[in-house]
């Protein structure tokens, strides 16, 4: 009997680390990289360098092995204990160990007949081809230093009827000085950013002006809004898009011009979709703290449909909580980000339908690091209020 242990555990152990040697590119790994990567390691997207071909590939094949294997890539924070989302990003363990195997035994290449079909990207859109387009009138001039205030843009739609939008994708003129979009709706009569002359840039007197409703935005990390079937957010006639800009200087003078693509629904939605905020703008984080804690509630006056959540600070932000409290005192985690990344801005679908009757209290629950022990941190001697830049 004892002959047959190291018997035993010789042969369960060769069946344990199959032979790398039998990974290739076009076999194993462009499938992976099709699922998991190319929606942004593509031209013209988010990543700075193209996964679609072996030889754009290949030089980064270490790079992949490392931010596959401690999940670093796909982006994606969510603790897997609470909730279950439909846009899931995680890659699967046998995903990760393809790549992990095709960069340990030399990332070869493989015989080009084993890859699969290209993936089809309509070029220049994730949403399709819009049925309508509404550019920046102008570029807008970055300086090469200093702070920039946001900038926004009131862009006249045109409608004279209102119109419902399915889906919506704000394309950015220049990654490098852009850091993010968000764009409104701003209905007929409205008096915020009365000043404003359309198609001119226009900063506010104060941060923090919101007066008009989310339609969709651009940051990184952040896929464009695209809607369940029946559902869609309302443009009433006679509104402005109001594109609201955050550029940051880089140390060189560039222009930046961007657009938003918008697809209507066809009929009539039966469901309209609005986003609300669980906001927070009046905490003082002291120096060197490092795990303050900000809360922030609101109660829903109407039954509704939970179809996404989407935590958000800046660089001091450490982790992030959805809490839902039910009219009959029950509650539960809607959320948990536990560690969360300033630069991945991510949006969390919940999977199925997730039904939320009248009077269900949403918190907020986040904690900031303003220690040295934070590397984002511009400055952990400042104590810290809501602001709109970052740091």
């Amino acid at each position: 009997m004892q002959s047959l242990i190291p018997f035993l555990f010789l042969s369960v152990a060769a069946l344990a680390a199959p032979n790398p040697l039998q990974v290739t590119f076009h076999k194993d790994v462009l499938p992976v990289l099709q699922k998991n990567c190319q929606g942004c390691h593509r031209p013209g997207e988010a990543a700075p360098m193209s996964f679609l071909t072996y030889k754009s590939t290949r030089p980064f094949a270490k790079a992949i092995k490392e931010a596959a294997s401690i999940r670093r890539m796909p982006p994606w924070h969510a603790d897997p204990h609470f909730g279950k989302f439909s846009n899931d990003k995680s890659m699967t363990q046998a995903d990760i160990n393809t790549l992990v195997a095709w960069a340990d035994s030399g990332a070869k290449e493989g015989n080009p007949k084993d890859a699969p079909q290209p993936v089809s990207f309509i070029d220049g859109w994730n949403i399709g081809k819009p049925d309508l387009v509404l550019e920046m009138p102008k570029p807008f001039t970055v300086p090469a230093q200093g702070t920039i205030n946001y900038v926004h843009y009131v862009i006249p739609v045109g409608n004279k009827e209102d119109l419902w939008v399915e889906r919506a994708e704000v394309r950015p003129g220049n990654r490098a000085v852009l850091h993010h979009v968000i764009a409104f709706v701003r209905p007929p009569g409205s008096r915020w950013l009365k000043n404003a002359v359309p198609g001119e840039p226009f900063t506010p007197q104060r941060e923090n002006a919101f007066g008009g409703q989310w339609l969709t935005a651009y940051a990184p990390g952040m896929p464009p809004q695209v809607l369940p079937p029946g559902k869609a957010r309302r443009v009433p006639a006679g509104s402005d898009i109001v594109l609201q800009m955050h550029y940051t200087a880089n140390g060189k003078e560039q222009s930046d011009a961007s657009k938003i693509g918008i697809l209507f629904a066809k009929q009539p939605p039966q469901e309209q979709v609005l986003t609300l905020a669980v906001q927070n703008d009046r905490f003082k984080i002291p120096p060197h703290e490092a795990n303050h804690e900000v809360n922030a509630e609101l109660v829903l006056q109407k039954d509704s449909t939970l179809l996404a959540l989407m935590p958000h600070m800046h660089l001091r932000g450490k982790d992030f909580l959805f809490r839902a409290t039910y009219p009959t005192g029950e509650s539960e985690v809607l959320l948990s980000v536990p560690r969360y990344d300033f630069a991945w801005q991510l949006i969390y679908e919940p999977a199925g339908e997730k039904l939320l009757p009248k009077g269900t209290r949403i918190q907020a629950v986040a904690h900031f690091d303003n220690s040295a022990n934070n590397k984002a941190n511009p400055d952990p001697t400042q104590p810290v209020r809501f602001g709109e830049q970052s740091w």
